[in-house]
């Protein structure tokens, strides 16, 4: 009888020793996706990327990913000389994202015939719509000491997202525009956001229903000045990122997308790109964390990338420090 009792009790215990294994191993199921390594990638020629935006190239089956090229490396660059001069760097990810390879420059001529050796590329916004890439990139005629200088946002089309041909830069009633962000609203018509450094407040915004010509709206958000705007809208509501500089990554969110509310938290990093996926989305930046009010270094190291989530009706990073796994699926981003 006691023999028949330990038996009882040692199948039951294996029994249990199951489940709790079972139940252990579904609590710790690795993310879905590839570990990224850090840093993500760095531009191989100045080793200072910044301003990453990314755009699934359907024709190569591959991720693009355009971003402004700093001359980090550059020798007799004094004052800001070092981030003029810059061309459009592109890499490329096979793998859903986790891996980038550097695939040269993107193939762009405009600003060229009166300024062949010292024109000035920043921040490009690469979008995809009904055939046809297109890129608003910001132009500097010249390479300057200061930032004292004109600059504009120019619209660049493509069939195949490598050659640039030009359409023409964008009428926004300023001579100092940059940073374009554009995305599709409800009711099919088309919002860009911008820095324009004529105003006190420079986060603005723009309308259009062509991607062509565009009526400028004001300011998009007034509580903070900046610049590298970057507009989604997930988990049904829009966000609105900027670089503030000194005050961080900050962060808006709006039902409309036009009145907008800031939380409290920002983000870290630099001027960046969010990608959706699936439901899931990723937050490319360059440089890293960083306390307020700490001067950027002149060598940007890298662009990284962490997962995001909403947590409490609020746009929150996973934290850096720890393992991120990616999986963007080779399917175009929409653009709304």
């Amino acid at each position: 009888m006691y023999r028949r009792l330990v038996e009882v009790l040692v199948v039951a215990g294996l029994f249990a020793g199951f489940a709790w294994a079972e139940e252990s191993a579904a609590e710790t199921v690795a993310p879905q996706g590839k570990l990224v390594p850090r840093p993500l990638y760095q531009d191989p020629p100045f080793d200072a990327p910044t301003d990453p935006v990314l755009c699934f190239n359907a024709e190569q089956n591959k991720w693009f990913m355009y971003y402004t090229a700093r001359r980090a490396t550059a020798e007799n660059a004094p004052g800001v000389t070092w981030i003029h001069g810059s061309n459009i760097g592109m890499a490329e990810s096979s793998d859903g994202g986790a891996t980038w390879t550097y695939r040269g420059t993107a193939d762009i001529s405009y600003g060229k015939d009166a300024h062949p050796d010292d024109y000035t590329y920043w921040a490009p916004e690469v979008i995809w719509h009904d055939g046809v890439y297109h890129m608003y990139l910001s132009f500097v005629p010249g390479i300057f000491t200061d930032w004292n200088h004109p600059r504009q946002i120019v619209h660049l089309t493509s069939a195949d997202g490598v050659k640039w041909d030009t359409v023409g830069p964008l009428d926004l009633k300023s001579d100092r525009v940059i940073d374009a962000c554009v995305i599709r609203l409800p009711n099919d018509t088309w919002r860009m956001w911008y820095k324009d450094e004529r105003r006190p407040l420079s986060l603005c915004y723009a309308d259009s229903n062509d991607l062509n010509t565009w009526e400028p709206k004001g300011n998009a958000v007034t509580d903070y000045n900046g610049e590298g705007p970057k507009v989604i809208h997930w988990k049904g509501r829009y966000w609105l990122i900027a670089d503030c500089w000194g005050n961080g990554m900050r962060v808006w969110s709006s039902d409309d997308c036009t009145n907008w509310s800031l939380q409290a938290e920002p983000l870290f990093g630099s001027h960046g790109d969010v990608v959706i996926s699936g439901d899931r989305a990723w937050w490319f930046y360059f440089g890293g964390p960083r306390q307020p009010g700490t001067p950027r270094q002149r060598r940007s190291t890298a662009i990284n990338v962490v997962e995001l989530s909403v947590a409490d009706g609020k746009l929150v990073a996973a934290d850096p420090a720890q393992p991120t796994y990616i999986d963007l699926k080779p399917v175009r981003e929409p653009e709304r």
